[in-house]
């Protein structure tokens, strides 16, 4: 077994270049789907899923996702010029000083948009990017 399986934690989707490998070893090498899922660490149902996925539609990508489009995006420039000029206001803070603009946002809805935009809040409440977003 590779390192890089064992470190993928449960719960997570696997990534394209797995589910490849996995379809491969099934319909090219002929090895059973129960066997490619103890080897690749998957659950055998899902070997099924994307073995019945790519002889329906020819590749292995997911659906598209569904779903409301983020209230927040529009207000983007917006809520990163209020950051900036005042680097110290917390998720609450912020989510007042944006409903004295315009429109009232949640709490969660904020921090999604904080995450999806790798700032995250410190222990002194002061925005930065993640270190993993600089690279």
């Amino acid at each position: 077994m590779t390192g890089t399986l064992t470190e993928r934690r449960s719960g997570r989707p696997v990534g394209g270049d797995l589910r490849r490998r996995v379809v491969a070893a099934v319909l090219k090498r002929g090895m059973t789907g129960r066997a490619a899922a103890l080897l690749f660490e998957v659950s055998e149902p899902s070997v099924w899923r994307w073995i019945g996925r790519y002889r329906r539609r020819g590749h292995l990508r997911d659906d598209p996702k569904t779903g409301r489009p983020s209230r927040t995006e529009p207000e983007r420039e917006r809520i990163f010029r209020l950051l900036e000029d005042r680097p110290d206001l917390s998720v609450r803070a912020l989510q007042r000083a944006l409903a004295n603009e315009g429109p009232i946002f949640s709490v969660a809805a904020l921090h999604r948009f904080l995450k999806r935009h790798g700032l995250q809040c410190g222990r002194r409440l002061a925005w930065r990017r993640k270190a993993a977003a600089r690279s």
